[in-house]
Formats: structure tokens, C-alpha cells, sequence
């Protein structure tokens, strides 16, 4: 069960490495292409948040291309953020395993790191779930511990506990619902 804490007021770090959230539908290859730069900026800007956002593209990549060198840069981008605050979109495919990356790997210890992403991306699908994504895990900021997390489907996962059932569309915990 994840612990909430009485809400703050807060500086948000978004640090963007790409994934479905931040790509488009290219009808050549019948897929979604990573955004030549991150529209994450625009698009959290567009929601006129009371809190203070500052952001930072890692890289604009399919999960499943993200090398140890990338994983490294958002590890030190996270560590050395003034921000107590990180959302970190991602691609769906690789998310659980970036978030158990962090969590073995993050020494600071006073931040509070959500991974988010989205089974479709933000800028051409009117249901896709990215904005739901990106606003739930801004809200759950205001509540959880210090800790990584992955926030998707309307339910906050520790890097422990998650894994993407592909045929579902969906995140899960492996302990049961």
C-alpha cells in the first residue's frame, strides 16, 4: 500500500526521454515514431499548473532502444535536480525496469520520482490515456514519500510490484489487485 503525506507546495522537474507519450502516428510504418523534441513542454505549460515546472529532454526514444547511457544521464539529472518533485515520462515497454534501475541506483533519498507514459500518444488521439497519465501523477506529488514510483491506469506501482500486461493495455501489480 503507498503512504500519502499532506499536500505541499512544490517545484516539478519533467524529464523527458521520449516513449509513445511523446511520439506521433506515422501511417508509413504502421507505428508510432518518437517526436524529434518533446511536445511535454508545451502541452504541461497549456494546463496553467500553480506549480513551478522546469524541464529536460534526455532523449526522444521507443523504450525498448533506451541504452545503459541513457538510463544513466536521467539517473544523474535526477540526482542533481534542485527539485524534490520528478515526473519522468517513458515509454510503456520499458518503464518497470527503468523505475527498478532508479530505485537501486538513486542515492538521494529526499525526492519523489513518478514514471509516467501512455498507451498512445498525447498530440493525435483525443482518448489517448497520456493526459490522464501526466495529471494523475502530478496530483499524486502532492501525497506520496520520498521514493520512485510508476504512476499509470489511475493506481500508483512501486518498481517492485509492476509489470505492463501487453495484452491488456495495461499495468499491474504482480502481488494481485
Amino acid at each position: 500500500m503507498v503512504e500519502r503525506k499532506k499536500e505541499r507546495k512544490k517545484e516539478i522537474h519533467f524529464i523527458m526521454t521520449g516513449g509513445t507519450i511523446d511520439s506521433y502516428y506515422d501511417g508509413s510504418k504502421d507505428t508510432v515514431v518518437p517526436n524529434e523534441h518533446s511536445i511535454i513542454p508545451r502541452y504541461i505549460k497549456g494546463l496553467k499548473l500553480y506549480s513551478k515546472v522546469k524541464f529536460s529532454e534526455i532523449c526522444m526514444k521507443d523504450s525498448r532502444h533506451l541504452t545503459r547511457t541513457d538510463l544513466k544521464k536521467v539517473l544523474d539529472k535526477v540526482e542533481k535536480s534542485s527539485c524534490k518533485h520528478i515526473i519522468i515520462t517513458h515509454g510503456t515497454y520499458t518503464a518497470p525496469d527503468s523505475a527498478r534501475y532508479l530505485k537501486a541506483n538513486l542515492k538521494r533519498k529526499d525526492q519523489i520520482v513518478v514514471i509516467t507514459a501512455s498507451m498512445l500518444p498525447i498530440s493525435e488521439f483525443t482518448m489517448s490515456d497520456g493526459g490522464f497519465n501526466l495529471g494523475y501523477s502530478i496530483s499524486e506529488l502532492n501525497y506520496l514519500q520520498p521514493g520512485v514510483y510508476l504512476c499509470m491506469n489511475g493506481r500508483v506501482f512501486t518498481p517492485d510490484e509492476v509489470m505492463k500486461i501487453i495484452n491488456q493495455g495495461r499495468f499491474s501489480s504482480i502481488m494481485g489487485e
